[in-house]
């Protein structure tokens, strides 16, 4: 594990982010390899739900 995946880990357990918040945390971050295609096709079938497509957008924007 690498510090910055560690200090995202911590930033998420302390701002208390819900699953969908995290899975686009980790897909937005800055990592050179990009996220995968199984994490944006959970983040793509999360938006279905009404409070993890708000959640997602408000990430987003």
């Amino acid at each position: 594990m690498t510090t910055s995946s560690i200090r995202r880990q911590m930033k998420n357990i302390v701002n208390n982010y819900s699953e969908a918040e995290i899975k686009v945390r980790e897909a937005t971050s800055n990592d050179p390899w990009g996220p995968s295609s199984s994490l944006m096709t959970e983040i793509a079938d999360l938006t279905y739900n009404v409070v993890a497509f708000s959640e997602i957008m408000s990430m987003v924007w």
